[in-house]
């Protein structure tokens, strides 16, 4: 008899076998190990909580009360990655109202902003005097931390340097000095981000995971090969705005201080009724960091701050181990896949129950977990925790 905790560690090191990949769309990797972490409110005093060899930069600021709620690194840049699409979308619309947009602009502001889609913004950079963008919207919004791309490498928009502080001056810009039209149209946007982005990755990590609705996100990543939802078609983490493959560690022109290297991920946008807190975290990870690591990070991270008038999801925290794990629409591997999960990342699990029985040698397991946030199921082989069935997870 072989017992759980030594069978479980020997076979996650392996490799799955031929059958259970095709089965499953799955292929075991090292185990992640993490446990269970059940919800709980984050006193008002606590600091935020970044994770070891994390690099970040946050801020919260309430609205309310016209306060900073927590503040780290708040000056510090960072490689702006998809997060300049903001100032990009608030470029083109200075002095212009969204019904003087073409169609075809439109449509690329609504693909942008919803599935954070490069082309778009590519298009806008190039259209619009690439980095005189920057220029203009420091210049405009009082930007102190905030330049252009490198002269080395001037048409990569990711590579504006940005700050904490700063993306909370253009969401305050963006929700108490734009026009009207401007600020429901560019906010509407970002309340429709879409869980997969136009490149395959799943961008619903920090914020957009660590509170339920109302939420409007702009979310940012670079250097990591995969990110769920869709098998990865390059090696590098955006095929626009930023070069393929590594690139020296400093810039050298108007962003001294920015890394290149590391992977970076973001997640800035509003939280709560009427918007009230602004949230802007920003993160750098040690190099060969898997993006389901970063996506699980930035998660505690975000989950650890104290940002007044948010709410937050019911359920468990539990890690993941294998890659290529699909979330499906019932208990049964034959049911319509839903999406794939970042390799290793943590995820909300809601309940549990049973459906079809899965094998994956020496183990045999019908307990399925509903992840409320996806909408779907994954089989319980996957959790990073010894039981069959989770300990203190309700049945659905």
């Amino acid at each position: 008899m072989i017992t759980l905790n030594s069978a479980r560690g020997a076979v996650r090191a392996g490799v799955l076998t031929a059958a259970l990949a095709a089965l499953l769309c799955t292929t075991a990797t090292t185990a992640s190990v993490a446990s269970a972490e059940p919800p709980s409110p984050r006193p008002a005093a606590a600091q935020a909580d970044v994770p070891a060899g994390v690099t970040a930069g946050v801020a919260v600021f309430d609205r309310q009360t016209s306060t900073f709620t927590e503040q780290l690194n708040t000056a510090a840049q960072f490689r702006s990655a998809s997060v300049v699409k903001l100032l990009i979308a608030l470029d083109v619309l200075w002095n212009r109202s969204p019904d003087a947009l073409s169609a075809t602009d439109r449509a690329r502001i609504d693909t942008m902003l919803r599935g954070s889609d490069d082309t778009a913004a590519s298009t806008f950079w190039s259209n619009n005097g690439s980095g005189a963008i920057i220029d203009r919207m420091v210049t405009r919004l009082g930007l102190t931390d905030t330049a252009r791309p490198p002269s080395t490498h001037p048409g990569y928009w990711g590579y504006t340097a940005l700050s904490a502080r700063d993306t909370v001056k253009i969401y305050r810009h963006l929700l108490d000095s734009a026009p009207a039209a401007t600020r429901d149209y560019l906010l509407g946007g970002l309340r429709q981000s879409t869980r997969c982005a136009t490149d395959g990755y799943d961008q619903h990590f920090g914020i957009a995971g660590s509170f339920n609705r109302p939420w409007a996100v702009k979310q940012g990543w670079s250097g990591f090969s995969s990110g769920g939802c869709t098998a990865p078609t390059t090696t590098a983490a955006k095929t626009a705005g930023e070069p393929a493959g590594t690139v020296a560690a400093r810039t050298s022109a108007g962003a001294e201080a920015v890394d290149l290297s590391r992977p970076a991920l973001h997640t800035t946008g509003v939280v709560g009724a009427g918007d009230r807190s602004i949230v802007a975290v920003f993160t750098l990870h040690p190099g060969g960091t898997s993006y389901g690591k970063a996506y699980t990070d930035i998660g505690r991270l975000t989950r650890s701050l104290n940002v007044p008038g948010a709410s937050r999801p019911a359920g468990t925290w539990i890690g993941t181990w294998g890659s290529g794990v699909r979330v499906r629409t019932q208990a049964t591997t034959s049911s319509g896949a839903v999406t794939t999960l970042p390799a290793g990342v943590e995820v909300l699990v809601g309940c549990q129950r049973r459906g079809q029985q899965v094998s994956q040698p020496p183990y045999v397991n019908d307990w399925w977990a509903h992840l409320p946030q996806y909408g779907g199921y994954m089989t319980n082989i996957y959790l990073s925790v010894p039981e069959n069935q989770v300990p203190g997870v309700p049945v659905c």
